[in-house]
């Protein structure tokens, strides 16, 4: 019995030993197994919130309410951690390049976040980045501001915003002042020379009424440019006014053509107005007639004398012209027979003060504004305006806007604005 109970014991032990050797084998078979995956010594891998790979050991953690504030502000918002390492980011660091692979990119604003970490003082820059996918020699940098400070005790929080925009608006603003002096100077200058002249003439009655004639011209100058950077000024927010009204397109040519029928007469050129009749706008009748009398005005100054001045309208549909949902575009266009816009002033024909000819149009009584103005009335109106151009054989200028209704009830007025079949108008 005592033997068969030895025996019996034995049996037991060796069973145990045999299952404890298999265990520790299957545990270290599936150790190496993982290292072999993972090649990091039996680490597991995973991918951060941002998309970055990052390792299973355990990242720090955002003060409460941090992660929240974060994905609410404006600014790009980057928190590093004790190592440089990308704790979180926002999308908008990863679109402007500011991170990449889990780092830091811009070389000053790591070091911009070393100090603050090492002394804790919040520290603020302006740079001048280079746009993602671009060259940094033809494309616009991008101009940002960061601010770096502290987060607890091992983060750091970098705040970067994009001040592009604002400052692009502080130099057209800083060109704007510049120009309206400049242009300003010349009559104003003119008209104090001119009057010296006419009181040291006032023996000489031929030459006063000279001098008079040349201060009038500087004067209705000077007039022009201050009631033409009104207009601007009112026009430029690019907000449709308040009471839009309906607005006989029929109503805006005649008023346009009349603008101009004294200096189209002087030169002999024939104004032809012409397409389909009966068309209306919705909006501000002043801006609108001032955006097409600038553009036929425009047109007469530069065309040479005895030639043809034509303003043609139809009626388009929005989703082939725009590539918008259907809809309707009321399409005016001026087309003249003069010296033509070359290729590089087409881009840039719209803005402020800008002239294709400063000479030429100092010659017309020219501001440059005139341009500046349809371009921000077309889009207070949700339009466009486009320019098609040769040089030596002439220009179209071409305004599309949101086709109107008619005003019900007043057939007789309506009647009585429509413009007959194409004709010459001088």
């Amino acid at each position: 019995m005592d033997v068969n109970v030895a025996a019996a014991a034995a049996c037991a032990i060796a069973g145990l030993g045999v299952g404890l050797t298999a265990s520790i084998a299957f545990r270290w078979s599936e150790r190496e197994q993982a290292r072999d995956r993972n090649g990091r010594g039996g680490r597991t891998s995973r991918t951060s919130r941002n998309g970055a790979p990052a390792e299973l050991e355990q990242e720090p953690a955002l003060p409460p309410g941090v992660d929240t504030v974060l994905s609410v502000l404006r600014s790009c918002a980057i928190v590093l951690g004790e190592g440089d390492e990308v704790v979180k980011a926002s999308s908008a660091a990863y679109a402007m390049g500011l991170v990449r692979g889990g780092k830091v990119a811009v070389d000053q604003m790591l070091s911009l976040a070393r100090s603050t970490r090492r002394d804790g003082e919040i520290r603020q820059i302006e740079l001048e980045l280079t746009r993602p996918g671009t060259s940094a020699r033809t494309a616009e940098p991008l101009a940002v501001s960061v601010r770096v400070a502290p987060l607890g005790s091992r983060l750091v929080l970098v705040l970067v915003e994009d001040r592009t925009e604002r400052r692009r608006i502080e130099a057209i603003r800083r060109d704007f002042v510049a120009n309206v002096s400049h242009e300003l100077k010349t009559p104003v200058g003119a008209l104090s020379l001119l009057s010296e002249a006419v009181a040291d003439a006032s023996d000489d009655p031929e030459a006063v009424q000279r001098f008079a004639g040349r201060m009038q011209v500087e004067a209705t100058r000077l007039a022009s440019l201050v009631q033409e950077i009104i207009d601007l000024s009112r026009v430029q927010d690019d907000q449709l006014k308040v009471d839009p009204e309906p607005v006989a397109v029929d109503e805006l040519i005649a008023e346009a053509i009349d603008r101009c029928r004294q200096t189209a007469a002087a030169k002999q050129i024939v104004i032809a107005a012409g397409g389909t009749t009966d068309l209306y706008l919705v909006g501000n009748r002043g801006q609108l007639a001032a955006a097409l009398g600038n553009l036929v005005e425009n047109a007469v100054n530069y065309s040479p004398p005895r030639t043809r001045v034509a303003i043609a309208t139809r009626r388009i549909s929005s989703a082939a012209a725009l590539g918008e949902a259907d809809g309707e575009l009321i399409e005016i266009s001026v087309t003249d027979q003069g010296i033509g816009i070359s290729e590089k002033d087409r881009e840039r024909i719209f803005e402020r003060f800008y002239r294709v000819d400063p000479a030429r149009s100092r010659l017309t009584g020219g501001t440059g504004l005139g341009l500046s103005i349809v371009k921000h009335v077309a889009a207070s109106h949700r339009g466009t305006v486009s320019v098609w151009s040769v040089e030596g054989q002439g220009s179209t200028f071409t305004l599309r806007l949101p086709a109107g209704q008619a005003p019900a009830g007043d057939p007789e007025t309506h009647a009585a604005t429509t413009l007959p079949a194409p004709e010459a108008r001088s």
